[in-house]
Order: structure tokens, then sequence, then C-alpha cells
């Protein structure tokens, strides 16, 4: 009889997906990790440009035009003073793609994967999904991922650890010393550390560093995307960078599932790259301004929260019922669970959404909050 993988039937569906559905169409939505600004203009026009000139019509070669990996090589000269071989980088479609490249190309069946809890849900998927084994570590009360815990929790059966900084779904940013810690722990015990980077260019105090700039084996996978940074979730454009043996296996896959990334995404993504950040700049600073919004909300509501240094979003504790009660009062949040056993009493709320309408979401935070459940 046909039937399916285990793997596959491991594997739940998205929680995000389900309170999603289970909304009114008019409720507020702090559940979505989309920033609500415009994909820049100099990259749309730059794609349209490549769609009226017939560049955008047929295949790339494999890993990405050579002029938009060029761009994400000089990024990293820029960023961070790496100098990276445009050749060790392969255009993905969206980070998700990398991810799952990384992981599909370096995990063996039953073999483990480390990953934060809570974290994004796509670890525990994508680990499952390669045939991998799961093993969640808990945060620091800072909500950051301690290297202590990693590496106690290392076995014989290790293949890859995640660090994701800044967070999905907690918003912490990993200290320097917190990723020179990744690093060494990837040289020392020879695993794979995965460097989740989608959400780097978005932090608002001290500075994003990343395992790559310290590790002195090619024991280090960086993954990125335009998709945050640049507004371009829609566009699916992202990337896997590692050394040339690594990259050679990730190609693989690649060439199989996907054969190159969209033509037009790639060159709107160099655009992004290569051209004025001013957009970007405005809209950091626009998130700053909302966080702070919505952290006194949430605090004048009476919840208790680790103010987020990074990305888009912030995760208080909540009590029991919370998140169910607010989706009745037409306000979509995301139960901490989803991301997570020790996700459990917390909730995630994304402020990449307008300001009139997170002042809306923290009146109904406030009132349902204080006459539901009473303030904590």
């Amino acid at each position: 009889m046909a039937s399916f993988s285990e793997r596959i039937q491991s594997v739940s569906p998205s929680g995000i997906r389900k309170v999603f559905d289970s909304a009114a169409d008019d409720a507020i939505n702090l559940g979505l990790g989309q920033p609500d600004f415009p994909t820049p203009e100099h990259a749309r026009r730059r794609a349209l440009e490549a769609i009226r000139n017939g560049n955008a019509d047929a295949y790339t070669p494999n890993k990405g035009t050579h002029s938009l990996r060029d761009a994400i090589a000089a990024k990293y000269d820029r960023d961070y003073g790496l100098a990276v071989d445009p050749d060790d980088i392969i255009a993905t479609a969206g980070g998700s793609e990398a991810l799952h490249l990384a992981l599909e190309a370096h995990v063996s069946a039953g073999e483990e994967v480390i990953f934060p809890d809570p974290g994004f849900v796509s670890y525990d998927m994508l680990t499952r999904v390669a045939g991998g084994t799961p093993k969640p570590v808990g945060l620091r009360d800072d909500l950051t991922l301690d290297p202590a815990a990693v590496e106690a929790a290392l076995t014989d059966e290790t293949a890859a650890f995640i660090v994701n900084s800044p967070a999905n779904p907690t918003g912490a940013v990993q200290s320097e010393a917190d990723m020179r810690a990744f690093a060494r722990i990837a040289d020392e015990h020879d695993v794979l550390c995965v460097s989740d980077e989608v959400y780097e260019r978005i932090v608002y105090q001290g500075a994003h560093y990343s395992p790559l700039e310290f590790a002195e084996s090619d024991n280090v996978v960086v993954v990125s995307a335009t998709s945050k940074t640049y507004s371009m979730t829609g566009w699916r454009l992202g990337w896997v960078l590692g050394s040339t043996r690594r990259i050679d296996e990730m190609l693989k896959i690649h060439q199989s599932i996907q054969a190159c990334a969209s033509a037009p995404a790639q060159y709107a993504a160099e655009a992004a790259l290569a051209g004025p950040q001013d957009p970007v700049t405005e809209m950091v600073d626009t998130f700053e301004k909302r966080r702070d919004l919505v952290v006194d909300g949430l605090e004048d509501a009476g919840l208790d929260v680790t103010v987020p240094e990074g990305s888009f979003y912030v995760m208080p504790e909540v009590p029991s019922g919370w998140c169910d009660a607010m989706l009745e009062h037409g306000l979509i949040v995301v139960p901490g669970d989803v991301f997570g056993e020790n996700g459990a009493g917390y909730a995630r709320l994304s402020y990449a959404a307008g300001t009139e309408e997170l002042q809306d979401a923290m009146e109904i935070v406030r009132d349902v909050t204080q006459t539901v459940h009473g303030s904590r």
C-alpha cells in the first residue's frame, strides 16, 4: 500500500497557521512575521528592468547570478570585514530553503540537531524532514541561548546546532562573547554551527555578530535573506554560505529541488543589497518606536516582558488562556508553546504592523488582561 514517509508523518502542521485560520477576518494580526513596508523602489525597478530586457526569462546559474553573489559577498566585506568567495554562496528560495539545504546536507538519519526552545518553528520541522532527531535546549532568563547549555547537550550523535540572532520568536540578540563561544564549540567539537541571520540588520542596541567572524574551521554555515531587512518576504530570495566543500554538497540538493532562485527576485535582491540603505535605516528606526509602544502597552497591562533588542517580535509571559482571550476579542497573537515546550506561558507578538493597529491592539491587551484575567 502506498503510504507516507515516517519523516513527514512526524512533522506537525504549522501552529502559527492554525491560529490564523481560527481568527475573524477583521482581527488585528500581530502573529505575522512580515514587515508592512514596501520593498525599496530601486529593488523593484531593477526587477522590472530585468523582465523588460528579457534577462529574467531563463534559468540563472544554479548558485545564482554572478552579480548577485558578488553583491552578497560585498555585503559581508562591508558589514563584517569578511572575505567571502562569491562561489561559496548559493542564492535560494528564501531563508527557508537555505536552512533546508544546510540541514539536509549535514544531518544523517537519527543524528541530533540542537536548537533554541522556544525557537523558530522550522528548526524542528526541517530536522525531522532531514531524518534527524530534534534536541531543543532551553534559554536563559533573558531569552538568549547559552553556549554552555549547547555544549552540555552535545553527544556523539550531534550533527549540528542552530544559532539564531536576532531571534524569532524572542527578539533576543546574542552577545559577541556568545558568538565567539559558539564558534569555539563548532571548532573544538567538530560539529556544524548553522547561524540563522535572517534578521541581522534589525538590531536596536549594540551590534549583530556572526560566529563566522570567529571560527577557525569551516564548521560554520550562514543562512540569511532579503526577506526581513528589505521587506521582500514575497520575493523569496535568500542565501546560504559556507566553505567550498560544504557548498558543493548543498548545491546537489538545490540543483534537484530548485535549480535556481527566481530570476527577477535575484535582480531585485542585487539592487537591494548594493543600492541605498536608507530604507533599511528608516524601517529599523520605525520598528524601534513600535517596539517601545508595544512593550509599554504590555507592561501597562501588568505583564512581565523582556525588552527585545532585535527582530520585530516580543515575547511576554502571559496567564493561562490569555492567547485565546485575545483571539476572542479580535487580536491575533501566537501562543508560545508553538515554538517549543519552553514557550508555554508566553506569547509572541509581532510589531511589524502599522502604528495605529498596534495602538488599537494594546488597548485590547490592557482591557482583556485586566478585566478577564486580572493584572499580574
